[in-house]
């Protein structure tokens, strides 16, 4: 079953120990996965955030952006699904938006850790989430 990952859960699979990271790792382990490009720069974004609260050391972040970089993750661009991110802008942010469409379009769940994207309305997809 193809899996539509936001990065959430790609930061949970790559630094979190807990119960969350150990359901992020078994999402990520399922293939095929697809997102945006966005969530490259996203998860690099929230690595750095969490390096620089001190949350997580710079071995670390820098060990699982490299990581990130590794994933098996089939990445698809802005312009085909811009339409479809437009028509969310009432509801969900439009990077919030672009995951959606992107599942929308392959029809398989996105996994996300984000709950209050979980209860949008307008959204057709189905989530997974721990």
């Amino acid at each position: 079953m193809t899996v539509a990952l936001d990065a959430s859960v790609i930061v949970a699979a790559l630094i979190d120990s807990g119960a969350q990271g150990k359901w992020a790792e078994s999402v990520i382990s399922s293939q095929p996965l697809v997102s945006p490009e966005l969530v490259m720069v996203e998860t690099t974004n929230i690595l750095r955030r969490l390096e620089r609260r001190g949350d997580v050391s710079r071995l670390e972040a820098t060990s699982s952006q490299r990581d990130l970089l590794r994933l098996d993750l089939e990445l698809f661009p802005f312009a085909p699904f811009s339409e479809r991110i437009w028509a969310l802008r009432d509801n969900v942010t439009s990077y919030d938006a672009w995951y959606v469409a992107v599942a929308e379009v392959f029809d398989c769940p996105l996994a996300t850790l984000d709950r209050k994207l979980t209860d949008a309305p307008g959204v057709m997809c189905e989530f997974l989430t721990p």
